[in-house]
């Protein structure tokens, strides 16, 4: 029986090199190459639309309409494209939309980097308190911006004077570490609520408590009072937010339908009806105060959020968690954009001033301070532990500015209170 010859190799090899690979660049047909290129745009940015410009007679038109098409009054960010497709370009313009929502993200950063940042002086710490027993977990400053106070996980709340930092009172009736705090602007009152399922109201004339508000199932993680009527708002571990009348102890509403822990809440003066919730669920619901109900809830964030700072003037707020920190708009919840940074860590509390320095603290132990407009970060800091605390001690739990937003309070793992200021020597760096 004849065998049959082999087949060499490099025949074989060819074969499959003409079957499988590749044409080699340049031997594209213009319609073919005009498709390979759209069809890698589409891939490249999933967020770019392709705005046709149909108005073009001719070449020198073309150009000033090009030209007029790229003016920052459109509301969108051209991109150029390579200088082969010159004609291509004359005919398609890429625009970056400017619709908002969670596919949109890497969109709205790019959008957001045209954004040229404010210059912020760095901040420093210029003292450390201590006095607690346990880990310090919650802050409060004073409406008369004198003093302020904290809770610990030694069961005890202390006030402190602003300016020199020394303790002038010490109020004990929890029993279980202090998770969040509150101060009336309208009445002598503190408001402070625990792991104990207790929130209390403390009358600050008399120095004890004089409400207690029961009704949590689980610790109460999160506390605020509601700017312009005497109501406050609770969140805890059984995943609701209760809504109590300060003076009768009543429960107003229950706002039910996280799925996991509510550990911040707020509202603001120019939208009262608007009750803003972070969860461990990685979702942010916004509220209808009058009815009970939830308007919108925001999936944007893949980690649970633990943190919201709403903007002393503007009405947007950002909410911080462990993938991004992004700003939303407020009345309805629009997605603004993400931070430029990512932390990479839980970040357990955020706070902006008035002049646009927004403040992340991390759960291993960095501070970092963003621009708040362009959302760049300018700088990372680190605390450090009191002597003898384990490194692992160097979570903040909580921080806060004062009234001023020039001096900013951290409450830290290491049970020490630290105070940050900027740094009145720096200067730009041209």
């Amino acid at each position: 029986m004849d065998s049959e010859l082999p087949v060499e190799p490099q025949l074989l090899k060819k074969r499959a090199l003409d079957l499988f690979s590749p044409p080699t660049h340049g031997q594209f047909e213009p319609e073919s190459k005009k498709i390979r290129f759209s069809h890698k745009l589409n891939t490249e940015y999933g967020g770019v639309k392709v705005a046709t410009v149909s108005s073009i007679r001719s070449t020198a038109p073309a150009k000033s309409q090009a030209h007029q098409i790229s003016t920052p009054s459109s509301n969108v960010l051209a991109l150029s494209g390579p200088e082969k497709l010159n004609d291509d370009i004359q005919k398609k313009d890429l625009a970056i939309s400017s619709t908002k929502g969670p596919a949109d993200v890497g969109v709205s950063s790019a959008r957001n980097l045209s954004r040229r940042p404010v210059w912020h002086a760095p901040w420093k710490n210029y003292r450390v308190i201590s006095g607690h027993l346990g880990w310090v977990r919650s802050v409060a400053v004073d409406p008369s911006n004198t003093w302020f106070c904290t809770g610990s996980a030694d069961r005890t709340i202390k006030i402190w004077d602003l300016a020199t930092g020394r303790l002038k009172l010490t109020l004990t009736g929890h029993i279980d570490q202090v998770r969040g705090l509150a101060i009336s602007s309208k009445h002598t009152y503190m408001f402070s609520a625990g792991d104990d399922k207790l929130v209390k109201c403390w009358d600050l004339e008399q120095n004890k408590v004089i409400r207690a508000y029961g009704g949590h199932l689980s610790g109460v993680y999160s506390l605020a009072l509601h700017p312009t009527l005497d109501v406050l708002l609770t969140g805890g571990r059984d995943s609701v937010c209760r809504v109590w009348d300060i003076r009768s102890k009543m429960q107003i509403h229950t706002l039910s339908g996280h799925e996991n822990t509510s550990c911040s809440v707020f509202t603001r003066p120019t939208h009262p009806q608007v009750v803003i919730t972070a969860s461990h669920d990685s979702t942010i619901k916004l509220w209808d105060l009058r009815y009970g109900k939830a308007m919108a809830t925001l999936t944007h964030h893949k980690k649970s959020v633990r943190a919201l700072a709403p903007h002393p003037t503007e009405d947007c707020f950002v909410s911080a968690s462990a993938d991004n920190i992004k700003k939303f708009k407020l009345p309805k919840g629009e997605f603004m954009h993400n931070m430029l940074s990512q932390q990479k860590t839980i970040i357990n509390s955020a706070a902006v001033n008035q002049e646009g320095v927004l403040a992340t603290a991390g759960d291993n132990g960095s501070l970092w301070f963003w621009d708040w407009t362009s959302g760049h970060n300018f700088q990372q800091a680190q605390t450090i532990v009191q002597p003898g605390s384990l490194d692992s001690e160097a979570a903040i739990y909580s921080i806060t500015y004062d009234l001023t937003g020039s001096r900013l309070i951290t409450c830290e793992a290491d049970k020490t209170i630290k105070m940050w200021k900027q740094d009145e020597m720096a200067s730009r760096r041209f």
